[in-house]
């Protein structure tokens, strides 16, 4: 069965180095409907896979690109990581309490693939419109001018709840977020910034379910042997493939997963 998880990692994440989508949209329902793990479980040990497999495109954005502005990364993590912490205790209360936290979990994660499926497309759509566009990546270039502040906080905070329940969305929908508060940062700091967000949520919600049990270490250690290659050789060949026609397979196939995890 390990072999089993290293293939699956490698697949994930050639995936995602073709594409940019997020692991968690893909290995989560992966290990809930190949593996047979509990949705708790394969949400805790994604979010903390997503951390550490993030943080490798973060030094490249970085130290190589300079492509992350760091203040709309401070003003989303005021949101996101004090929500993912309440968030965490309100799980943690509701299995005190014994409510099915399992079907909580397994709904918002439905709902979350549906966003993403839908994220990606207009993902897409804003990007090719940006790059016929003139490209400004001036911190004042935010959309809703006095409100700019809150309006990433706020953000942040629903990102933050979302993630922490289900592991999905600090990928494609604080993407397109990025794109809809600041629709003249360049692309490529929008994918540095929310790639640097994304580290320190994933993290922290991580350690959340880790302090409830919904860690597994030993497949999360498995994931990894295939995923960081994966990732490598994904990157390396999506110059290669119609990232256009492999994007709209997998917005597809979210929805239709995500429509099974509602409906279950």
């Amino acid at each position: 069965m390990e072999f089993g998880y290293i293939i699956s990692g490698f697949a994930v994440g050639l995936l995602v180095g073709i594409t940019g989508v997020g692991g968690g949209s893909l290995m989560t329902p992966l290990l809930v409907f190949i593996f047979g793990f509990k949705a708790s479980v394969a949400v805790g040990t994604d979010l903390l896979y997503a951390a550490i497999t993030k943080t490798g495109g973060v030094f490249v954005h970085h130290n190589t690109h300079k492509s992350v502005d760091w203040r709309v990364v401070g003003w989303m993590s005021l949101g996101s990581l004090p929500s993912a912490v309440v968030t965490i205790f309100v799980i943690k209360h509701l299995i005190q309490i014994e409510k099915d936290v399992s079907g909580i979990i397994t709904f918002t994660l439905g709902i979350a693939l549906i966003l993403t499926s839908i994220a990606l497309i207009i993902r897409s759509y804003i990007t090719r419109k940006k790059i016929r566009e003139i490209e400004d990546s001036v911190i004042s270039s935010g959309r809703f001018n006095k409100i700019q502040v809150p309006a990433t906080i706020f953000t942040g905070i629903i990102l933050g709840a979302l993630v922490t329940i289900s592991s999905v969305g600090a990928g494609a929908l604080g993407t397109l977020a990025i794109l809809f508060l600041y629709p003249k940062m360049s692309t490529l700091k929008v994918v540095g910034t929310d790639l640097a967000h994304a580290i320190p949520l994933t993290a922290v919600a991580g350690f959340g379910h880790w302090t409830l049990g919904h860690v597994n270490f030993e497949l999360l250690g498995t994931l990894l042997i295939g995923s960081l290659p994966g990732i490598w050789v994904g990157s390396h060949l999506s110059v290669k493939i119609p990232e256009k026609i492999l994007r709209l397979v997998l917005a597809t196939l979210l929805l239709v997963i995500g429509l099974k995890f509602v409906l279950v």
